[in-house]
């Protein structure tokens, strides 16, 4: 490698990730979408190094865009294999109230969950999808306690969840 590209790869190590990101866009000709600084830094030393000597081989490009072709890959297995998994591992299957999926924080559906808020009493019943609360369905705890609140809540510290209900 070149001294200058190595050179300039150091002292991008010791730039902020704003910095870093005024570097990316004058390389890239965009901004980037992450602010994170070691993700900044290596994109910014790749591509200084691949326009030094070259990037990837056609055959390394036509691999990735094999690859990203396959980008609609599921980031969760399908439930019947997790129940096959389950079943072929001798494990138990879940009580019905607890399909698979479904946080195990939650109480069983039915339950009715309580909280004292600012002098009033909060409470929410929990479905089987979602949650409701005041006559509304909520997708969420959290959005259920930015509704009460006004600001943004976790939701199980909201309603003070902490046990695991499956068990």
């Amino acid at each position: 490698m070149d001294d200058a590209i190595r050179q300039e790869i150091v002292h991008l190590g010791k730039m902020k990730a704003k910095e870093l990101r005024i570097r990316y866009r004058q390389l890239y000709g965009e901004e980037s979408r992450s602010g994170n600084r070691m993700h900044l830094y290596r994109r910014v030393a790749w591509r200084l190094q691949a326009n030094a000597e070259g990037g990837l081989s056609e055959r390394a490009q036509e691999r990735a865009r094999q690859l990203a072709d396959e980008a609609a890959l599921r980031l969760r297995p399908p439930r019947q294999f997790l129940e096959e998994l389950a079943t072929s591992l001798g494990a138990p299957e879940p009580p019905s109230e607890f399909p698979v999926g479904r946080d195990r924080r939650l109480p069983p559906v039915g339950s009715n969950l309580q909280r004292a808020y600012q002098g009033r009493s909060i409470e929410v019943r929990v479905l089987q999808s979602g949650f409701e609360y005041d006559g509304r369905r909520y997708q969420s705890l959290s959005a259920v306690a930015h509704q009460v609140t006004g600001t943004r809540w976790n939701g199980f510290t909201f309603f003070r969840l902490q046990g695991n209900f499956a068990a």
